[in-house]
């Protein structure tokens, strides 16, 4: 009995300190990516990075993502996603709204809106594009979406929108001729296979802002974040892991901090049910 007594409490003493040290364990954690891209594209790109974190961190780490952009951002406000990498936009309002805090970001690289047509497009101005239909993402896309259309509305230019899901479902719309132009931004413009992306033509392009972030939920344990920090920071020096920032389209990752997108909150945007624009 006294024996018995001595490994209950070893054991009490050895979770305690586990717990404490913040281990892996066989604690799991959802990673939900925006969609801007096709499910089976942003598994090609996230998962080799997924793996890599799981096998430095020992936690298990799943690939997440949603039909669409709407239903992401449902699945965000709903707090579903453990980690989160979210447009600009998104972590301003998740932010306040469903406690999410950054993690990471990209070390030098920015974001900005571009308005893409096809090479052979007549169009060589946005004020060609006056009572025409143009394809973006969905309404709260920030860089691909309310940026272009604020830009548009603020130069008296009146367009229609058409929201179709993912930037790669704009860019082979108007590849194709269904719509005269449509929103996007360079990174995914960028990760468009070379025979789609010799087909377009960049119209406009907006100023640059600080770019998504990877957002972490307040539920994850503080050792937990930095261990997963730690391992990304760890990418930018790694010449044998530099594939993995090339998969995802990253210069490097730079530990984020809420500051870093006042940027956004001063174009005074409010909700994803009320853009500004």
């Amino acid at each position: 009995m006294k024996l018995l007594t001595i490994l209950l409490f070893v054991s009490c003493s050895a979770l305690a300190q586990q717990s404490q040290s913040g281990d892996a364990g066989n604690v799991e954690y959802s990673l939900g990516i925006v969609p801007q891209q096709s499910t089976q594209k942003l598994a090609t790109m996230w998962l080799p990075l997924i793996d890599y974190l799981n096998a430095q961190t020992g936690f298990s780490i799943t690939f997440s993502t949603a039909k669409d952009i709407p239903t992401f951002e449902d699945r965000v406000a709903e707090q579903e996603y453990d980690l989160a990498y979210i447009n600009p936009y998104h972590y301003v309002v998740f932010s306040d709204s469903a406690n999410y805090v950054p993690l990471a970001r990209d070390a030098h690289k920015r974001i900005s809106g571009i308005i893409v047509v096809r090479e052979d497009s007549p169009y060589t101005t946005l004020q060609q594009l006056h009572g025409a239909t143009l394809a973006f993402p969905a309404p709260a896309a920030f860089a691909a979406s309310i940026i272009p259309r604020g830009m548009l509305a603020k130069e008296n230019i009146s367009i229609n929108a058409q929201y179709v899901n993912s930037h790669d479902s704009v860019y082979l719309n108007v590849i194709n001729g269904l719509f005269p132009a449509g929103g996007g931004i360079i990174r995914t413009l960028e990760h468009l296979p070379k025979m789609q992306n010799e087909k377009l033509r960049i119209l406009w392009r907006s100023q640059d802002f600080t770019p998504h972030a990877l957002a972490v939920h307040s539920r994850v344990p503080e050792a937990h974040r930095k261990k997963i920090l730690a391992a990304l920071i760890a990418l930018n020096d790694s010449a044998e892991n530099a594939h993995l920032l090339r998969g995802i389209n990253f210069s490097g990752f730079a530990e984020a901090q809420d500051s870093d997108w006042d940027d956004v909150r001063e174009l005074g945007i409010l909700s994803l049910s009320r853009p500004y624009y």
